[in-house]
């Protein structure tokens, strides 16, 4: 197998593989980096020289080697390259050559020797030349072989003769027609081998022609008995087809001519095989779309393709009536002189009319023939389809271009309606769209054309009563069929009113889930084209609302993370003046300076113009400004803050006392008529107003209202931020009174009535006829409430019945007998009043409840306000009446050691030490144990013990040591 690898490349370099040793090549390398036409590579051994000139990426076009590399020749390599079947040719270059190492390596075939001291171009020129030799004779090897191939061909007669017409070579065919063996042929003139004597002289003739450089053909024939004796005729004789070609030599003289030849017999067979070709034809012609026309000179038909029916409806018989092709074609169809000089035009586009009128697309081929009169050859081609398809895709290209920039689904369905008249030439157009609230589809963009078709068309259910319905659920392009419309007349009474009834021919595309493609025709038909065209139309269209979906959803969720992006920033800024609140609540140790830190940070936030804190008047007919900050430009005095009834018209603080919920009005302009404070807000530039009440524990404080310099200022995490600010001032407010009623001595004692007997001692008194009176109460870590309870005129044993009957006592149990009565402890499920006021500042000095209702009185601090508490008490009994209101001064703990002692102990042992207390268990003539009332609080004894003496360390600890007592680890 030959595996050369000197095909040369486009830059027609030349490609060296150097092998040699290390100094040899320091030697010879530079003779080729000096030129830039070639390139080299260097190798040190024969193997490796071996797999380079062998690999097929390489493709080497010499190798130079060197006589000595390491223990091996350069003519070693030479032979293993040939093992290989590797032709490249290798030039030896010796650094120490000879005239016997000269003769060994032509010998062994080199391409070429060189010493390796040889001038440079001449080692170049040397090796150039060494592979342009070798490339001729592999292309002299390759045409050797390709004749052989074909002097070898079974059954044909192929001779090659001298210049003279002696016979040098005859192959196989030859000899067996000729009927001789080699011997009697070769060295023989070829017109003296056994021809008839009339073939013997036109033969010589031939030989003649061929030898002046001309192609020469000839018939002759053979005596009938020599080679295949049945290959004759009735006479004895075959007859041959002869050529004979002249073949010249590198000169370009004339050496050789070469004989071919083909019995006659065998013309016969393949005019056998023209006229079956030539009926294969005819039934082509016959069924093939494409028409075939002869004329003459004058351009009259000399034929017409039997399928001529197919573009032009007429019949052979009437094509040829027409007279000529003008009358078929037209007139200047072509360029006569351009024909003459070309011999052939293609594609020459022209428009027919059929036989019933409609307009054809032809692509014409015009050819100049001679056969049976005719002398010009039309080819007509129908391309009115493609050309439909060209334009309409022309137009969707349009129109798909011009979708791109469509915004909304409204302007696609415009654009696509108005458009399809140009993509869908004679055709009216409907999209439907589907209302997914509604579950409907309804048109979105008719066409005139379509309206002039059906008038008004309607919505539709997805009941499949219809095409357009069938279309979109099944997901399927619908087409008007005969079949199809009188199955849908069949089902409804409706359908002769049904847009569907007065169409034509139609096409339904589903669009996805957005909607139908409609197309119709009133008189024309759709054909294949036009159906793939609206399919084509409607696809795109679904794109475009794909697309207009995608963005809309993109631009949502970029307004969302916008959104989410502000409200993130304006929680920030708004945690941040609430933390900063936070700290002045903290640090304030009055009602007057958290209301002022409130007011001067909240409007030291550029969102918010002016704030300000009021109160209600005691009698609960005014707002009366407490603290305010900001730009109030005299606002408070502008305004009346009364009570009128008229809570729509009023100034939002008004509403929120009066409501006490909050109050915005997000637009105070939209409000000018509703009241005179809007006028007055307007004109100081306050647009939106919020108003909080501030509230305890449902006691009112007052209300904080803030005010703002652009409308819709207050966004609803900022109603929620301040709404939580309202409950954290109103809880800082609280405190700080209770903080301030533990240090005042004077306090209003008020006395209430109460008629209410839903209350739980209401209701104990009035069943058991007792006067009951509170002694004191511990409030549990499991929520409950034990209050003590000193009853008089009723059996003690009854009262204790009677509250553990009732539901808002969890548990009752007698502490201690007495000839009035005695005590009791009630564990009540709620918290009781007594808690209830202290969260607020005020002492319930006094509680008792008889059959005809409750009593109580309270001890209300300076600092805590008389209305709050009024509230307290009204909050937890709605019939509460004031009788009383005193003004007195208390004792104060100035060491504060009976609050210590308190706070000290925990709720266990406080309830430990009343339950002790009240059963007389520090009585010096006591009769009660520990053990007794340590069943009384259901502990063991011992617990009961312990107890006792932990809060009687407490006690002296506090009595003596004047500081807080360090709970020890029980």
């Amino acid at each position: 197998m030959d595996t050369t690898r000197s095909r040369r490349t486009a830059d027609d370099r030349l490609r060296v593989l150097l092998a040699g040793p290390e100094r040899w090549d320091q030697r010879v390398g530079p003779i080729f980096a000096e030129d830039e036409d070639v390139s080299a590579q260097s190798v040190s051994t024969v193997e490796q020289a071996v797999a380079a000139a062998t690999d097929r990426r390489a493709e080497l076009d010499c190798v130079v080697a060197a006589h000595r590399l390491g223990e091996e020749t350069g003519l070693d390599l030479l032979a293993a390259l040939g093992s290989r079947g590797c032709s490249i040719p290798v030039v030896l270059a010796p650094s120490d050559g000879s005239e016997s190492l000269a003769s060994e390596a032509v010998g062994a075939g080199v391409a070429d020797y060189l010493p390796a001291d040889t001038e440079a171009a001449a080692f170049r020129q040397r090796c150039r030349a060494a592979v342009e030799r070798r490339g001729d004779q592999r292309r002299r090897r390759e045409q050797a072989d390709q004749f052989e191939s074909f002097f070898a061909t079974p059954g044909q007669f192929t001779a090659v003769l001298d210049a003279d017409g002696t016979v040098v070579r005859a192959n196989r065919g030859a000899l067996d027609a000729l009927g001789r063996d080699e011997r009697a042929v070769l060295g023989k003139r070829f017109w003296g081998l056994p021809w008839t004597d009339e073939s013997s002289r036109d033969l010589q003739r031939a030989v003649h022609r061929a030898r002046r450089g001309e192609y020469a053909e000839f018939e002759a024939g053979l005596p009938g008995d020599g080679g295949d004796a049945g290959a004759g005729d009735a006479d004895g004789e075959a007859r041959f087809e002869f050529t004979v070609r002249p073949v010249a030599n590198e000169g370009g003289d004339v050496d050789r001519l070469v004989v071919e030849g083909r019995e006659v017999a065998e013309r016969v067979r393949l005019e056998e095989e023209l006229r079956e070709s030539e009926e294969l034809h005819r039934v082509t012609l016959n069924n093939m779309t494409d028409t075939v026309l002869v004329t003459d000179d004058e351009g009259e038909f000399t034929y017409v393709c039997p399928n001529v029916h197919f573009i032009f409806g007429h019949s052979a018989e009437e094509i040829y009536d027409l007279g000529t092709i003008d009358a078929l074609l037209g007139e200047d169809l072509f360029d006569p002189d351009g024909l003459d000089a070309e011999g052939t035009l293609t594609n020459i586009e022209c428009t027919a009319t059929d036989k019933d009128g409609r307009e054809h697309t032809l692509l014409v081929n015009v050819r100049q023939v001679s056969i049976q009169g005719g002398t010009t050859l039309y080819s007509c081609r129908d391309i009115t389809k493609r050309k439909q398809r060209e334009r309409a895709l022309t137009q969707l290209h349009r129109t798909s271009r011009g979708l791109l920039y469509a915004e909304t689904k409204a302007e696609i369905a415009d654009r696509v309606v108005s458009d399809a008249a140009a993509v869908l030439p004679s055709a009216a157009a409907a999209l439907y769209r589907f209302d997914r609230e509604e579950n409907v589809l309804y048109p979105t963009a008719v066409s005139d054309e379509f309206e002039e078709l059906v008038g008004a068309l309607p919505e539709f259910r997805l009941d499949r009563e219809n095409p357009l319905t069938e279309a979109f659920v099944e997901d399927e392009t619908r087409t008007d069929d005969s079949a199809g419309r009188d199955a849908y007349l069949d089902r409804t009474d409706r359908a002769p009113q049904s847009p569907f009834s007065t169409l034509g021919d139609y096409v339904a595309v589903p669009l996805g889930d957005h909607g139908v493609f409609l197309a119709a025709a009133a008189e024309a038909t759709f054909d294949e084209v036009g159906a793939e065209v609206a399919e084509l139309l409607a696809a795109t269209t679904e794109a475009a609302f794909d697309r207009v979906e995608r963005e809309s959803e993109l631009r949502e969720r970029d307004r969302a993370l916008q959104r989410q992006n502000e409200r993130l920033s304006q929680l920030n800024r708004v945690n941040e003046f609430i933390r900063e609140i936070d700290q002045a609540l903290v640090r304030a140790e009055s009602r007057e300076k958290i209301e002022a830190a409130v007011c001067e940070r909240l409007t030291a936030d550029d969102r918010f113009r002016f704030a300000w804190i009021g109160e209600t008047t005691s009698l609960s007919r005014t707002l009366r400004p407490r603290a305010w900050a900001g730009d109030e430009q005299g606002y408070l005095d502008g305004v009346p803050f009364e009570f009128d009834g008229d809570s729509a018209a009023a100034e939002p603080s008004v509403r929120t006392a009066e409501r006490r919920e909050a109050t915005l009005v997000a637009n105070v302009a939209e409000h000018l008529r509703t009241g005179q404070w809007c006028k007055e807000a307007v004109s100081r530039d306050f647009q939106s107003v919020l108003s909080i009440p501030l509230a305890y524990d449902d006691v009112l404080f007052g209300t904080l209202t803030v005010y703002a310099d652009r409308p819709n200022a207050f966004d609803e995490m900022v109603q929620s931020v301040l709404r939580e600010l309202g409950d954290t001032v109103a809880a800082a407010i609280n405190a700080v009174q209770r903080k301030e009623a533990l240090r005042s001595d004077a306090v209003v004692e008020l006395e209430y009535r109460v008629s209410d007997p839903s209350g739980v001692l209401s209701r104990l008194a009035g069943e058991t006829g007792a006067s009951l009176e509170v002694e004191g109460d511990v409030v549990g870590d499991d929520g409950t409430t034990l209050v003590f309870v000193t009853v008089e005129g009723a059996d003690l044993n009854r009262v204790v019945a009677s509250a553990e009957a009732s539901v808002g006592v969890a548990d009752a149990e007698s502490v201690r007998e007495t000839d009035e009565g005695g005590l009791v402890g009630l564990r009540l499920r709620e918290d009781f009043v007594t808690s209830v006021l202290a969260d607020h500042g005020a002492v319930l000095q006094r509680f008792r409840a008889t059959p005809e209702g409750l009593s109580l009185t309270v001890d209300v601090p300076d600092s805590v306000t008389t209305r709050s508490i009024d509230e307290v008490v009204s909050n937890s009994y709605d019939s509460a009446e004031p009788v009383a209101q005193r003004q007195r001064t208390r004792a104060l703990d100035t060491r504060g050691r009976a609050g210590r002692l308190r706070d000290d102990l925990t709720e266990r042992q406080l309830e430990v030490a009343q339950m002790a207390y009240h059963a007389g268990y520090f009585d010096a003539d006591r009769d009660v144990t520990g053990r007794d009332v340590a069943a009384m609080l259901d502990i063991s004894h011992t617990a009961f013990y312990d107890h006792v003496r932990r809060i009687q360390r407490k006690l002296f600890a506090s009595l003596f040591e004047n500081r807080p007592h360090t709970e020890e680890v029980e």
